[in-house]
């Protein structure tokens, strides 16, 4: 299957961390490239990270292979540049100036290798900022969306790792570009991405917004909502199930099913700008009327109407998801420590009718080691010697 993909024989050397920088990795491995994850011989840190850090390895490290290493071995360097001498793509994430003092700094290796594609993936792109630590928390509180988030509550970061994983696809974006720029030219180039810009990119429709209505943005817990209904309402069995009308032709369907004939008829809510003014006079009613209701009712009904609808899921709710589950949505994988097999989002695209999935299962430390230096040219005798001297780790 991976011959049929359309990175198929691209070799990404991937130099990462975490998740932003690991999410590039999986975006191009999903998509078929070849990605060896260069580690040090204990292993990626993020591979030991615990509470809220014990889902980042396996989330963001399928169809990748392991390549352990020390960097700063003479040997090491020696195959990690004969690796990269092999490769169309290398990514890295580590702090700035780090990849210049090992010696894999971009100007470096393009020198080396003029088709060379280098992506870095940073806090900050170029400019005043770009010496500062970058993580996705700072970056949503000095880039508005923590502001956003919050409101009335204070500052709040989003519920997940938007910015990361963002600044990852960012950075997948701008190599598939610059695969392609080198197609017709032969070129390779430096591409970057990064936290903060990624950030503000997510706040352009609020800057807009305030520049438009030339009225200061209020934080979404505090806003007036754009429709009269779009909340969360309280069922009969206490549940909470999101509905809303965001159409003319929605609320015609809503008022009818639901017995509000008068309110169709009414010229003061002839018009959404009019309904959203009469919230305080429509939620109290809907609110009565969709707590005579089960959860499995209201959404049933919403459901035979095509109103937009949702439950209030949590994430472990996913695992048996009819329709993540139905439609391939879930990769299968193993843990890589006790080999419990479980399930982790694809990424949400289907190519030529199918979705993309797990071909390398999430690697252990140095499982690859062996087999990258093999195609590098290393017989059996060279990699043992390697092994130990603890130049690279042979699993």
């Amino acid at each position: 299957m991976s011959d049929t993909l359309p990175l198929a024989g691209i070799r990404v050397v991937e130099f990462c961390h975490v998740v932003m920088g690991p999410t590039c990795g999986l975006i191009l491995g999903d998509m078929g490239a070849e990605v060896i994850k260069v580690e040090p011989l204990d292993g990626d840190h993020t591979r030991k990270l615990v509470a809220s850090g014990a889902g980042f390895f396996p989330t963001y490290n399928r169809n990748k292979k392991s390549f352990a290493v020390d960097l700063k071995s003479p040997r090491g360097h020696e195959a990690v540049m004969k690796l990269i001498a092999s490769a169309d793509v290398v990514t890295e994430n580590f702090r700035p100036g780090a990849m210049d003092k090992l010696g894999f700094g971009q100007a470096a290796l393009r020198k080396l290798k003029p088709e060379l594609i280098y992506c870095s993936l940073k806090g900050f792109l170029p400019g005043p900022y770009d010496h500062r630590t970058g993580l996705d928390e700072v970056v949503q509180m000095m880039g508005g969306l923590a502001y956003m988030t919050g409101g009335r509550h204070g500052p709040l970061r989003a519920g997940a790792s938007v910015i990361d994983v963002m600044g990852g696809m960012f950075g997948a974006m701008a190599i598939l570009g610059a695969l392609h720029q080198r197609a017709r030219t032969g070129e390779g180039q430096y591409v970057q991405s990064a936290l903060y810009e990624s950030c503000a990119f997510l706040m352009g429709q609020h800057m807009l917004e305030g520049f438009v209505t030339g009225k200061p943005v209020k934080p979404m817990p505090d806003r007036i909502r754009a429709w009269a209904l779009y909340d969360n309402f309280k069922t009969r069995d206490g549940e909470l199930v999101f509905v809303g009308v965001v159409t003319d032709t929605q609320w015609k369907v809503f008022c009818e099913a639901f017995g509000k004939q008068d309110w169709l008829n009414d010229p003061a809510l002839k018009t959404n700008p009019q309904r959203v003014e009469a919230r305080p006079r429509i939620l109290p009613v809907v609110t009565e009327m969709f707590g005579q209701m089960s959860r499995a009712e209201l959404m049933a009904k919403c459901d035979e109407l095509g109103l937009p609808f949702a439950p209030i899921a949590k994430p472990e709710d996913l695992f048996d998801d009819p329709h993540l589950n139905k439609s391939g949505g879930l990769a299968p994988v193993t843990m890589p420590v006790s080999g419990i097999k479980t399930k982790v989002p694809g990424l949400p695209v289907e190519m030529n009718g199918a979705r993309l999935t797990t071909r390398l299962d999430i690697p252990k430390v140095g499982e690859h080691t062996r087999a990258v230096l093999v195609s590098l040219g290393y017989d059996t005798a060279a990699i043992e010697s390697l092994a130990s001297e603890k130049a690279v780790l042979v699993a």
